[in-house]
């Protein structure tokens, strides 16, 4: 069984239409949605959720109004400024609360006390391409890393349990917690960029995230026609770095149509000029 992950420096470089389209076309796989902040795979995979389950997020400061004088300690140790006076009372942010605790250990009144949120959930689904895991990180909650790592953890044991020969990740943007959680223990990492100055600047920053896991790594140019000079640029920093560059893409407004019908592009057009790239991906990351 062989885990492949999708990702990309920055977010909007079709990451997760191409992760679709090679769902499409993989036979015997799992699909496991780790942009867990943004997660968005399900609008072309419209799961079917078999099983959901809460994920414990992060804690967060809760005041007990009976017990609360006002003192504002509270408020001034905040170096968050989750804490404000409200119609007179002291009053949390859920949103701007990170908590560390401080306040609970400060006030002179032991009125406050942190509450765990339970408002993120993960689910295992079943879709027409086969078992899916998925999740939603709850509004401002945190450790997204350790919700990827259920994910991936989930897809690991079904995958296992149905005799799968691929695991299809698609990574979240950007190169933080839940990234490293998607990328670590993976057998190849395929880089989804486009040419533009920001894309080649995340390029770089994802591919040696890539090469300090000592992940095999491939690049797409997604949209390369746009800019013929930085695409080229691209394939020059990819060829200088060990990256094998296994296709470019070019801008279409299919791939936009596909998305609107809620298919994949191979689904909407399987005899496009990019069905037939993506084909052509899929022979040359597959194990």
């Amino acid at each position: 069984m062989k885990q492949i992950t999708v990702i990309s420096g920055k977010g909007g470089t079709g990451k997760t239409s191409i992760t679709s389209a090679l769902a499409t076309i993989a036979k015997n796989s799992v699909i496991a949605d780790c942009d867990v902040d943004a997660a968005d795979m399900f609008l072309i995979m419209k799961p079917h959720n078999i099983k959901t389950e809460k994920f414990p997020g992060g804690k967060v400061a809760v005041i007990d109004d009976k017990k609360c004088t006002n003192c504002g300690i509270c408020k001034d140790l905040c170096n968050f400024d989750a804490i404000s006076l409200v119609h007179n009372k002291m009053t949390v942010s859920d949103f701007a609360c990170e908590g560390c605790e401080l306040c609970m250990h400060a006030c002179p009144e032991h009125a406050i006390s942190m509450q765990q949120s339970d408002d993120s959930r993960w689910f295992i689904a079943n879709t027409r391409f086969g078992p899916m895991i998925h999740a939603r990180l709850g509004i401002a909650e945190d450790l997204s890393g350790k919700l990827v790592a259920i994910v991936r953890e989930q897809a690991k044991k079904i995958a296992e349990k149905q005799n799968k020969d691929y695991i299809l990740i698609d990574g979240p943007p950007g190169i933080g917690c839940p990234v490293i959680a998607s990328l670590t223990g993976t057998d190849i990492a395929v880089i989804v960029t486009e040419p533009t100055q920001s894309g080649l600047h995340d390029l770089k920053r994802i591919a040696k995230l890539t090469q300090h896991f000592k992940v095999k790594s491939y690049a797409i140019i997604n949209k390369f026609d746009i800019n013929n000079n930085v695409s080229h640029i691209i394939e020059n920093y990819c060829n200088d770095n060990n990256i094998d560059m296994i296709a470019k893409i070019p801008f279409d407004k299919t791939f936009v149509d596909a998305m609107i019908s809620q298919q994949s592009i191979i689904e909407y057009n399987p005899d496009s000029e990019i069905s037939k790239i993506i084909y052509s991906i899929w022979e040359k990351i597959k194990l």
